[in-house]
């Protein structure tokens, strides 16, 4: 099976936590923050959404950060996703 996202939405699967400081201490997985970075990997069609036309500006690839709230969270084949809107999405990383 795979997620195929309507209109101006988003699938996204979140990047890993780190596990490990910057000075070498080691977190537990309750202690992780859950990482606002992650990558695409579907992409609606856009079109017109709301009575506005909407221009998809992301691609399939890219890793992005998203707002903290933001989207539905997803489990399909034992692999956990985020579908939001492209409004949702702040950055992409390069």
């Amino acid at each position: 099976m795979k997620l195929v996202p309507l209109q101006d939405r988003v699938v996204l699967k979140q990047l890993e936590a780190e596990e490990t400081t910057k000075s070498g201490i080691i977190l537990t997985s309750s202690a992780q923050e859950k990482p606002q970075q992650a990558e695409i990997v579907a992409v609606g069609p856009g079109g017109v959404v709301d009575g506005k036309e909407v221009k998809m500006n992301v691609q399939v690839g890219q890793k992005v950060i998203y707002s903290k709230y933001a989207g539905t969270d997803v489990k399909l084949d034992d692999e956990e996703y985020i579908i939001v809107k492209q409004d949702d999405i702040l950055a992409i990383v390069e």
